[in-house]
Formats: C-alpha cells, structure tokens, sequence
C-alpha cells in the first residue's frame, strides 16, 4: 500500500492524528534516505522542485487529516474554509535546499463557526509529529501588508509566495494584498535589498571555498535578480522579464551556470546530511563524485574551476540585469559614472577608452554589457595586441585587468592565463584561485608598499615597468598542467610578450624570472644566506643587479599577492639579506663564473642513472659539498665514483693508480689525513698537484699526484706509508725550506667564508710537506689546495675556511712561514 493510500485509508476510518503522523514520518524518513536516488534521476532545479513537491505534498496530506478530524462527514469545500496555506522563501520559488527550514505560512479569515486557528494548530502539530523543520507564520489576510513592511526580510518573504493547499478564494484575496505590497516603497525595498547583498559580498568574498548561498555570484545574486524584477514587472521568474532587459542568450548562460550550483549545492547538503553553504576544500572529492568527476585531484581541480567561473558568471550577468532594470526606471546609482553613457562597439573602442581614462576604480554594470557583446570569436584580434600593452603602461593596469576577470573576459584579451583563471590552489599556502592571485600580485606591482622596492621599481624604465607588471600578471600562467608550472609559463610569457612587441631582451629576462620565480623566497627562507655557496648560486642565475632587482621586486609582488600578512616583517628582512649580499657577490666575476660551471655539473649529475640510483639523503649531501673544485675539475664519471665508493664502505678507503707515466693517490678519510707525514715520506717523487675536498659526514677526499712514477714493485711500500699516515700523529720537516714574506699573498676578503692564499716561490722539496705541518698545528681547515709547478717556480693556491684560526692570525702564520723556513 502506498503511503497516500494509507492516509487516505487512516482519514477514512477516523485514525487519530499521530497514527497518521507515524505513517507521514516514516514515509519522510524513507525519502531522505533515497535522496540520492533522487538526486540521480533529477538533478539541478528539477531534483529542487522534485523536493518541493513532496513536501507539498505532505503539507496536504496533514492538512487533509485536520479537516476530516475537524469536520468529519460534515466537511465543507475546501474553498469555503477560510485557511490558506502559502509557501515563502526559497520554498516558495521551489528551490528549496534540503536540509533548510520549510518556511510557511497560514493565512486565515476569522469567520465564525469555522474555527480556523484552531485547524492551524493542529496542522502545525501533525507536522512536527511528522519530523519536518518549518518556519511558520500565521497571520490574517487583513494584516499582511502592516506585516510585510514591519520588516524587509518579512515583505521579501512574502512577495516569494506560492499556494500549497487551501482556500483558493483566500488565495485570491492574498494575491492582491501581495500586489499591494509590492507597489508600496519599492525603491526604499530595493535599496535595502542591494545595500543587505554587498554586506553578504564583504562577509564572503570571491575565495576557493566559496559560499554558494550568500557569496559572490551565489544565489542571493539571482534571488536579488528575481526580488527587483518582481517589484517592478511583477514577474514569476526572473526568464519572464522583458528581453530588452534580459536576452534568450544571456538567460541560458545564466541558467546553465545556476543550475550547476544549484546541483553542487544539493549534493553538499546530501553528502553532509546538514546545511553548510560553504563548499569547503575537504568536501570536494565527495560533491566532486556525486556530479560525476573523476577521482584525481585534476578532475577535482576541474570541478572547482567550473564552480568559480559559474558564480562569477551568475554575478556578473545579476549585476547587468539589475542595473537594467533600474536605469529603466531611474533608480540606477552607477548612472553618475563617467563611462555610463559611453556605448562602445567593438573591442578596439573599449581599449581607446581605457588607455584614455586617467582615473579607474570601477566599471558600471552598463559597460560591462557592452564589453561582453564586443567579444568576437574565441580569440581576440592579434591587431589589437598593442593597445594590449599600452594597458600596462598605465598606473591602473590592476583595475583594467580586474575589470576583465570580472566580466569574464580576462583569458580572452590575457590568452596565456586561459587554463588557470578560475582554478583553485588547494596547496595551503595560497588564499585565492590563480587568476585572482596573479591580478593581486600586479596590484602590488602597482602598489608597492616598501620604500626600498618602490626606488628600484622607479629607477626602471617605464618600459621595464610595464614589462615587471605584465610577469607579474602571467608568473603563474602555467599552473594545472603535468610538466613544471614554472617551464610552462615561461613559454606562455614568452609567445605572449613577443606578440605584445616587448624585446627580445626583456623577453629573456622575463623567461628567467618565471622560470625560477620561486627561487628567492625559498633561498631566504629555507637555505643558509651565510653560506657562500648559497649566495653564489643564487646569483648565478640572476647573474646582474638589473635581474636581482626584477626578481626582488617579483618575488615582492608574488607573496604579496598569496595572501594577508605572507610578506612580513620576517620574511622581508631575510630577503632583503639576499638581495644585498647578492649585489656583493656580483663583485666576484670570476667566483661567479665557477659556480656556472658547476651549476652545469650539477645538472649533468642528476639526469645520470648512476647518481638517481644513490640514496636521496645522499644525492642532496652530494649537491651540498662545498668544494666547487672538485665540480669543476672532476669529470661526471669520476665523481660518482668517488661517492659510488664512499658511500659503499663507511671506512677509509685509497688506491695507488699510475695515470699516464705519474704515481697518484687518491683517499678518502673519516677524520684529518696526516698529509704532513705522507708527504714526508714521499717527496722524492715530487709533488705535482693535490686537490683535498670536503664532502659530507666528516669525510675529506685527497688526490695527490706526483710528477715521478713507480715500478709494480714499489707499490706496496708506497701503500704501507699511506696507512701508516692514517694513524701517525706525528709531524715532522723536511730539509730547509725557504720563504720570504713577499712570496706569500692572504686574502682575507675572497668570500663571506672562505679565505685564500698564495704562495709563489722557487721549487723546494719538501715544500708542501712543510706547509701542511703548520696549518695542522695552528688548526687552519684546508677546503681545497691547487699545485701547479713549473720552471723550478711553485705557485700554490689554498681555500682556506674562516673557521677564526686563519684570517685572525695571518701574521703569525706569515712569521711562522718565513721566520721558521729562514732558520733551516
């Protein structure tokens, strides 16, 4: 039996009111539980009206009970009882959500003998026996007017009405009180209305989790469509309004775009099983599901996308309707702006008319009309490309671009941010969708609020102005995609800048700093800005104080724009701190142009299988040794297996090799090699070069190669003195050793860490060996060590570390070096 042939057969037999109650509530239990069901076979508006009709139809199955209890045989028609029952609100235009309150009310005539409060009552009670949550009001037809202007949200409810059950004759009389009130005040109703929507518009701005109900293009937008249309024309839907005000076109944009919110907001209630208008990032795999998305985060990132462009779709086209209406009748407030009147044809005029306006805050509904019908094909005409860029010559490129996302036509006349206008970031760190975030980063291009960066953003020329505001639009542009968002849109910026008629130069420049536009505020935060290296490879690829000032007023305006208060007193100090010890190391052309190099073996190392097959805490340890030496002097090969061999034995480890007629060694030691004595022993064979590298975990790498070589049978003596200068201690000189104060140079200012020396001077045996044994006693930290012999004439270079033994006491190191060398 169904359920309204069980009520009909309870009514019948005089059932009490809660049996029939019971039977009412478990037919409403079991339809919220087969919602989705519902939901599949009709979403949209239609799942809405779907819901709007069962719970009329409930309504009257309870009403129906309470008159046959009331009257029983003797029940009048239905018209002649003074009682009508009236939909208000969202349920009263059927787009009720499901988890709201059922707001109705009761209008009656106190006519005697009829007892129509009383019949009131008992609905009322049979309904919340039901389960249902209603908002009610009960009133009599003669108050609804003094009523309905007592207070605005009471009259917009009202004027939503909709009959469910009831008198018909009551209805009637209703219907003419309901045009009474819409006539009464209406331009006080709809300044009200527009002034209580653009505080909900500052409550819940434009975000990525927006609020589908109150929000930005949410459906308080067309509702306030609906509410003024139905106080002027006194239409049922805001489709019925005049064409003049709103096109076939127009409408179906609209109403595509509605009623996918429409279905994104009843699957949220349904997946929720509670009403929460915000569709918060959490939700979106469920909602995202139910619509029929995909279960990857892109099919997730699709799905929001489409959700912003639909509210900024449903805003934007409640925005020209309104103003419609009201220039119709005189009530437009934007009629006073200088551009109101203006009626621009095509795309060419609307871009001579922003180029010329001096000031630009907002655009008028009106005018956004216009920019809309002046869009043609998917495309705009590459001609106009240079009124473009005339665009962000301008001190308000961020209002004109902000005017185009609002119109919805900011991909169209900025094509490289087509994909990522309204997609989201769901990375934690950003507050707003691409497109909203690259617009305020060019805000803060525009408005920089440091004296500093405002100097260097005004010491550019007006050329590289607007080239800075045009990355800072477009540093993002190739977000969403599979490969590096960074390499995407530096191709997008490059193709785009071209045919805007930039130079090839800037064009360049442009390219680098999106490709690593990232990279400064990740070295300030993240990375040692004492290290030298950090600095030395940072500015080597923003290798001149043009590019370090582009970057620096970049990375400015790029977490600026994340979000309130991620440009901070903090952060900014430490990338200031980059920023000029950067502008100091570009003094150092030739330190510079090492770590290019090295960057280059860098790169080399990591496509190689050999170094992506080592551990991942090795790889980075290998990426972070300090010596650029041993990057630049060492092939690929040969430094992976250096740490191939390392990195296989956590003891020391050497090998005695003979490479092209010369005697080398080459170590590896946990803990200081007594070179001292190795050398010692083996300066009969001359030293030729000796490379020493600190690599990672206390390990140090030696290569000494000899300028003499050795038969097979010498080998193993050579390798005894190598493990006995693994374990020896003691130091020891050989022969005399003669040095003068002019043939040693100290530099203290090579680098923030490093210092180096020089030692020029006639060929000694025994040299090196003596040179070793006061820097291990005086504690001095070798980085690397370079010896080059030639003509009997010695020119050795030593990187040695500022560890406080060295530059604190050159002098005695110079004494020691000549005074003691004198004596032997």
């Amino acid at each position: 039996m169904s359920t309204d042939e069980a009520i009909e057969d309870l009514i019948y037999n005089n059932a009490p009111s809660f049996e029939i109650a019971k039977v009412l509530k478990a037919d409403i239990k079991e339809y919220f539980t087969t919602l989705d069901k519902v939901f599949e076979e009709s979403s949209g508006k239609a799942f809405l009206v779907k819901h709007t009709k069962k719970i009329d139809t409930i309504i009257a199955h309870a009403y129906k009970a309470v008159l046959r209890e009331m009257f029983r045989e003797y029940q009048p028609l239905k018209n002649s009882i003074p009682v009508t029952l009236v939909a208000l609100g969202s349920y009263g235009r059927e787009q009720m959500s499901v988890k709201s309150d059922i707001d109705i009310m009761f209008v009656y005539k106190d006519i005697a003998g009829f007892n129509a409060k009383e019949i009131i009552e008992k609905v009322l009670y049979l309904l919340w026996d039901c389960g249902l949550k209603l908002g009610h009001r009960v009133h009599e037809v003669e108050e609804l007017f003094e009523v309905a202007h007592s207070d605005v949200t009471i009259k917009t409810a009202i004027i939503e009405s909709r009959f469910i059950d009831g008198s018909k004759f009551l209805w009637t009389n209703i219907s003419n009180k309901i045009a009474q009130i819409l006539a009464h005040e209406q331009e006080e109703f709809i300044s009200q209305k527009i002034s209580e929507n653009a505080a909900l518009h500052t409550k819940y701005p434009m975000g990525m989790e927006p609020n589908l109900k109150d929000g930005i293009g949410g459906f308080r937008d067309a509702n306030l469509v609906f509410w003024i249309g139905k106080v002027l024309y006194n239409i049922p839907s805001i489709k019925q309004l005049p064409v003049h005000i709103v096109s076939d076109q127009d409408y179906k944009e609209f109403r595509i775009a509605l009623e996918f919110l429409f279905r994104v907001r009843s699957s949220l209630h349904i997946v929720l099983n509670k009403k929460d208008d915000r569709l918060r990032l959490e939700y979106i795999p469920s909602i995202a599901g139910m619509l029929g998305y995909g279960e990857s985060f892109d099919e997730h990132m699709k799905f929001s996308a489409k959700v912003i462009g639909d509210l900024r779709r449903v805003h934007l086209y409640s925005r020209i309707w309104i103003s419609k209406m009201l220039e119709e009748h005189g009530l437009d407030p934007e009629s006073k702006h200088p551009l109101y009147h203006q009626a621009p044809q095509n795309m060419e005029e609307i871009l001579d008319i922003f180029i010329s306006s001096s000031t630009f805050e907002y655009l008028p509904a009106k005018f956004l009309k216009y920019m809309i019908d002046a869009k043609e094909g998917v495309s705009i005409d590459k001609s106009l490309y240079p009124k473009i860029k005339k665009l962000f010559d301008l001190p308000h490129s961020y209002e004109i671009f902000s005017t185009f996302l609002k119109s919805t036509m900011l991909s169209y006349v900025v094509p490289p941010l087509k994909k990522v206008v309204n997609l989201p970031q769901f990375d934690g760190y950003h507050q707003y969708s691409v497109g909203v975030h690259s617009l305020k980063s060019l805000y803060y291009m525009e408005h920089i609020q440091d004296e500093r960066l405002q100097a260097i953003f005004d010491h550019l020329s007006k050329e590289e102005q607007a080239f800075m505001k045009l990355v800072a639009l477009i540093h993002d542009a190739g977000k969403g995609r599979e490969r590096d968002h960074s390499i995407v849109g530096a191709e997008l910026f490059r193709t785009f800048a071209k045919e805007l008629g930039f130079s090839s130069e800037l064009i360049e420049c442009g390219n680098r700093l999106i490709l690593d536009h990232t990279l400064m505020s990740r070295v300030a935060q993240k990375e040692d800005l004492y290290n030298e290296a950090t600095i030395y490879k940072f500015v080597n690829t923003f290798n001149s104080k043009k590019m370090l000032d582009m970057i620096y007023l970049l990375t400015y305006a790029d977490m600026s724009g994340v979000g309130k208060d991620v440009y901070n007193n903090f952060n900014s100090k430490l990338i200031a701190t980059l920023y000029n010890y950067s502008l100091e190391a570009l003094e150092h052309h030739d330190i510079l142009c090492d770590i290019s190099k090295r960057v280059r073996k860098e790169n080399l190392l990591k496509k190689s299988e050999r170094f992506m097959a080592l551990p991942k805490r090795i790889q980075k340890k290998v990426l972070s040794i300090e010596a650029d030496l041993l990057f630049l002097k060492y092939t690929k090969n040969h430094i992976l297996d250096i740490i191939e061999r390392t990195t296989q034995s956590s003891e020391d480890w050497f090998v005695v090799n003979r490479e092209n007629g010369y005697l080398v060694i080459e170590l590896v030691r946990n803990v200081n090699l007594n070179i001292n004595f190795l050398l010692n022993k083996l300066s009969y064979l001359h030293l030729k070069n000796m490379d020493i590298f600190r690599l990672y975990d206390g390990k140090k790498y030696f290569k000494i190669e000899f300028a003499n070589n050795i038969t097979d049978e010498e080998i193993p003596r050579v390798e005894k003195v190598i493990e006995k200068a693994l374990v020896i201690e003691e130091l020891k000189q050989l022969g005399d050793i003669h040095l003068h104060r002019d043939e040693i140079t100290i530099n203290c200012d090579h680098s923030k860490n490093y210092a180096n020396m020089t030692i020029k001077c006639q060929n000694q045996e025994g040299l090196m060996s003596y040179l070793i044994g006061i820097f291990d006693r005086l504690g001095v930290d070798i980085i690397s060590a370079k010896i080059y012999t030639h003509r009997n004439q010695v020119e050795d270079l030593f990187l040695i570390e500022k560890n406080g033994n060295f530059c604190t006491n050159q002098e005695l190191i110079i004494d020691e070096l000549e005074n003691r060398g004198a004596t032997k």
